[in-house]
């Protein structure tokens, strides 16, 4: 396979994906491979909590906390939170093993998910195993970069309870160099996953290697080319940005007009059964129930029908890039023409 710029790869990977995707087209196949690619491709693994978002607007007097946090609740608090944290880990899991499945049916034209699914199992796992560690590693590295700054706002909220008037330039001192920090914390956090995603799991796919030899392959190719790896971390993110700003505009008044229409409907029901018997209050709400089941599987399915062909696209654009860079992936995405019979 030839070399490609960063922009040369951007037809090739929508080529790709309309002919895996619609020559046949075919419904179910469609919607599945669709639904795999949105599922791995917005599955980043990064978890974004909201902490003490109304702990600063609000001051609670232990007194009047109206119950008391007994043995038995600390112990049901605990087992809910481990449960939660299974379940992130194992559909963390899953998403890993079908990004390996996905990786196959796009590497070989291939419909269907299952042999990519068994195919790579251990590498998925080493993979799985490897983006845990480095997540924990950046969480690590992001938390002693805050560090400092907690304990400047914790500082400062104590002076304000003291002295009773907030210390406006000492918080501008503390905010504003927070705004760079939050914007680098994003970059590294972008070009990690790009690294792990992009161009390190087709090494461990494809030659089941293991962490450290897929990263100094990684390495290799992007101390030599600096400059199109740039290009193409900055179009990874501006490709799928304007391509999402197109689909909101073109999808917008027809969404409004479905989903407002259905809404109409529900609040109408809603109001139609304020005054009315015990029967058609069951009936009407089975029907409100029904019609919100509606509305969020139809909004599920415009995801996955237009987002599926993006998400899919941007994987072939990855493999499109990276594929001239290294011969093993190269040579799948396009085989190289027979050699000539010996005369």
């Amino acid at each position: 396979m030839l070399m490609v710029s960063a922009t040369q790869a951007i037809a090739p990977a929508v080529e790709r994906t309309r002919n895996l995707l619609f020559r046949p087209f075919r419904w179910g196949t469609f919607l599945k491979l669709c639904a795999v690619a949105v599922f791995t491709e917005g599955f980043s693994g990064n978890f974004n909590f909201s902490h003490g978002s109304h702990a600063s607007h609000t001051h609670i007097d232990p007194g009047t906390i109206p119950f008391h946090i007994t043995p038995a609740l600390m112990t049901a608090l605990a087992f809910v939170g481990i449960a939660v944290v299974v379940l992130v880990i194992a559909i963390f899991y899953l998403a890993v093993r079908l990004r390996f499945a996905l990786f196959e049916c796009l590497v070989h034209q291939d419909r269907r998910i299952a042999p990519g699914w068994h195919k790579y199992r251990f590498q998925a796992l080493r993979f799985f195993l490897l983006s845990i560690a480095v997540g924990l590693v950046f969480l690590v590295i992001v938390a002693a970069l805050m560090l400092p700054f907690f304990i400047g706002f914790l500082r400062l909220f104590r002076e304000m309870q003291i002295s009773g008037h907030f210390p406006l330039a000492a918080a501008l001192g503390l905010i504003l160099p927070l705004i760079p920090l939050f914007l680098g914390i994003i970059v590294a956090g972008f070009a990690v996953d790009l690294i792990l995603r992009d161009f390190m799991l087709p090494h461990m796919a494809l030659e089941n290697a293991s962490a450290g030899q897929a990263w100094n392959a990684v390495r290799t190719r992007i101390v030599r080319e600096m400059g199109s790896f740039f290009l193409y971390a900055v179009l990874r993110i501006l490709l799928p940005l304007a391509a999402l700003i197109a689909l909101f505009i073109a999808l917008a008044l027809p969404g409004i007009l479905l989903f407002g229409l259905l809404g109409v409907s529900m609040a109408a029901i809603h109001a139609a059964l304020h005054n009315a018997s015990m029967a058609l209050t069951v009936i009407g709400s089975v029907f409100e129930v029904l019609l919100g089941l509606l509305i969020m599987a139809l909004a599920l399915f415009l995801a996955i029908a237009f987002g599926g062909p993006l998400c899919m696209s941007i994987r072939n654009y990855a493999l499109v890039f990276y594929g001239g860079r290294y011969q093993a992936l190269g040579d799948i995405l396009y085989p190289p023409p027979p050699a000539p019979p010996p005369a």
